[in-house]
């Protein structure tokens, strides 16, 4: 499986969009800040928003046309799925942030 996720420093905060086929260890990556970046730079740990797609190329197209949106559209996708931008990882079986 693959995923188109969105991570946020907070909610409403600085927003990262990825594509992975390893959801669990991308957002280890993240959280751990292992790579250098955009996200270890601005501390965008929290996993707000993941999407499934059956292949890469699926995935990576969707990633893109997310990147091109305006914030309040990925505000509104976030808050459609997660009102209160919890870290879903943690339903995943990260620990708390």
């Amino acid at each position: 499986m693959n995923f188109v996720y969105l991570l946020a420093s907070a909610r409403h905060g600085t927003l990262y969009c990825g594509v992975t086929s390893d959801l669990m260890a991308r957002i280890y990556q993240h959280r751990e800040a292992v790579i250098g970046g955009f996200t270890k730079q601005h501390g965008i740990k929290l996993l707000v928003w993941y999407e499934p797609h059956a292949s890469i190329e699926a995935a990576i197209v969707r990633e893109k046309r997310i990147k091109e949106w305006q914030r309040e559209w990925k505000c509104n996708l976030i808050e459609r799925a997660n009102p209160y931008w919890e870290d879903l990882a943690v339903g995943l079986g990260f620990a708390p942030l």
